[in-house]
This record gives structure tokens, C-alpha cells and sequence, in this order.
């Protein structure tokens, strides 16, 4: 884990912190309209950042990570082909972000 000026920029243990992680996994692993209801459970999460950029880095193809669907993964990593590392963009925007609130 980075920590800089107490404040955590990017959990490399991300899963232990997980809001998902004490669920049932196949929520995640939904098909249609149900994948909406398994993003809610993103949208409450500390490190659904560092869960997407796994999930995409990792080109993962199914089930809800990050808040996004497979369909939603395949269509950003169409769109942004050049991105090498997503966890380095995201944690790079994150710090961005933090410098500019200090």
C-alpha cells in the first residue's frame, strides 16, 4: 500500500477491503438486468478503483468488478486502447486529485 501524508493512495491488498468480500460471490456473476443490481454494490465500496483497474488489467471477463460489467470493461478498453496500466492511470489521477484538495 501507498500512503502518503496518512492518506492511502492506492491499496495494493484491495480485496481484504472489499465490500463484496463477505457477500455471495455469485451475485457478482449475474446475467442481464441483475448486473445492475450487483453494481450497486460497488458504488458503496473503498476500493472499487483499484478493483477495476485489476479487472481490466487483467482483461477479466466476467462478472460485475469495479462497477462495471463485462460489456461496460470491453467497451472502455476498446475505447482506450493505449492504456498500458490501468492501476497506474487510476492511482496517478487519485494522487492528482489528493494534491489538489491538499
Amino acid at each position: 500500500m501507498t500512503v502518503t501524508s496518512q492518506a492511502v493512495i492506492w491499496d495494493t491488498n484491495w480485496a481484504a477491503r472489499a465490500v463484496c468480500r463477505t457477500g455471495c460471490p455469485d451475485e457478482l456473476f449475474a446475467k442481464g438486468a441483475a448486473q445492475q443490481s450487483a453494481k450497486v454494490i460497488c458504488q458503496r465500496c473503498p476500493v472499487v478503483a483499484e478493483c477495476l483497474a485489476d479487472a481490466l488489467d487483467n482483461r477479466t471477463e466476467y462478472g460485475v468488478w469495479g462497477g462495471m460489467t463485462e460489456r461496460e470493461r470491453r467497451a472502455l478498453l476498446r475505447r482506450r486502447p493505449e492504456v498500458r496500466s490501468w492501476a497506474s492511470l487510476f492511482k496517478a489521477a487519485r494522487a492528482d486529485e489528493m494534491a489538489q484538495q491538499a
